[in-house]
C-alpha cells in the first residue's frame, strides 16, 4: 500500500466510530477508557470530534485546551506534548480544540493527509506509554474519521437500539472495508456495542435480535442500558466510575472492559 508507514502503531488503537450521531460514541470512549484504566491498563483517549465532548466528559475544561488533536494532525505538536492527565490514574486525553472544526479543509491540502494521525502515533516519543489508544470519531465519514481508521487496528461500533439504527451500519462496514483495502490492511471491526437499550421497550429487543442475527459473534454480549446517570456524568466532567460507580451504566462498561480483555486473551 503506497505511503503506508512500515512501522506498526504501538499498542492497541481502537477507533470508536459511527457516522450517525447520538449513538453513544463519546460516552463509550470515556467510560470504556475509565474501565480499562481501572483494570490496570494505561489509556490515551484521542478526541477527534470538533464538539470536544470527550474532553469535557474527562474533566478538561475548554480554557485548559491550549493544544490538542488539531496540533497533532497539523504536525505542530507530538502526542506526548499535548496529552493531559485525568482524575483516573493511567488515563490521559488529547483534547479537541476549536481549531479542529476547520481541520477537514486544512488536511485536504497536506501531504499524507490520510496518515497524519497514524504518523503521529508511530512517532510517539514513548511508544509503550499506552496499552490502548481510543479515538473518539466525529459523527461523519470525513477526513478526520478516515485518519482514525487509517491509524487504528480495530473499530468499535456503538449502535443505538432504536428504529433505523441499522440503516447507516452497512455504509460504515463498506467504509471500513475500503479503508482496509486501500490504506490499512490491519483494520477490522472488533465489535458492535448495543447502546441505549431499554428493557421495557420491545423495539430494543427486536433491534438487538436483528443485529445479533446478522453480525453474530461480532456483537458484544454486553449491552449498555438507557440510564439517566450515563447522561448526567459528562456535565460533571467525570466518567461514570467517578460519578456513580454503582449505577447500571457504570457496571455495564466495567463488564464491557472485562469482555474485551477476555476476547483478547482467547484470541
Amino acid at each position: 500500500m503506497t505511503g503506508e508507514p512500515d512501522r506498526p502503531v504501538p499498542g492497541h488503537t481502537i477507533a470508536i466510530a459511527n457516522q450517525k450521531g447520538g449513538v453513544g460514541k463519546t460516552t463509550t470512549a470515556i467510560n470504556l477508557a475509565a474501565a480499562l484504566a481501572a483494570a490496570g491498563k494505561r489509556l490515551l483517549v484521542l478526541d477527534l470530534d470538533p464538539q470536544g465532548n470527550a474532553s469535557t466528559g474527562l474533566g478538561i475544561a475548554r480554557a485548559e485546551r491550549r493544544r490538542g488533536s488539531y496540533d497533532v494532525l497539523s504536525g505542530t505538536a507530538a502526542l506526548g506534548d499535548v496529552a493531559q492527565p485525568t482524575e483516573i490514574p493511567g488515563l490521559y486525553v488529547v483534547p479537541a480544540t476549536e481549531d479542529l472544526s476547520g481541520a477537514e479543509i486544512e488536511l485536504a491540502s497536506l501531504d499524507r493527509r490520510v496518515y497524519r494521525l497514524r504518523d503521529a502515533l508511530v512517532r510517539a516519543d514513548e511508544p509503550a506509554a499506552w496499552d490502548y489508544t481510543l479515538i473518539d470519531c466525529p459523527p461523519a465519514l470525513g477526513l478526520l474519521t478516515l485518519n482514525a481508521l487509517a491509524a487504528a487496528d480495530r473499530v468499535l461500533v456503538p449502535l443505538q437500539c432504536e428504529f433505523l439504527a441499522l440503516e447507516g451500519l452497512s455504509q460504515l462496514v463498506r467504509t471500513v472495508e475500503r479503508v482496509k483495502r486501500n490504506y490499512n490492511q490491519q483494520l477490522h471491526i472488533q465489535g458492535i456495542l448495543l447502546t441505549m437499550y431499554d428493557s421495557r421497550n420491545r423495539l430494543s429487543a427486536l433491534v438487538a435480535d436483528d443485529v445479533r442475527g446478522y453480525f453474530r459473534d461480532k456483537v458484544f454480549e454486553t449491552v449498555i442500558p438507557r440510564n439517566v446517570r450515563v447522561s448526567e456524568a459528562p456535565s460533571h466532567g467525570k466518567p461514570l466510575l467517578l460519578y456513580d460507580h454503582h449505577c447500571s451504566g457504570a457496571r455495564a462498561y466495567m463488564h464491557l472492559a472485562g469482555e474485551m480483555l477476555s476476547r483478547e486473551e482467547a484470541a
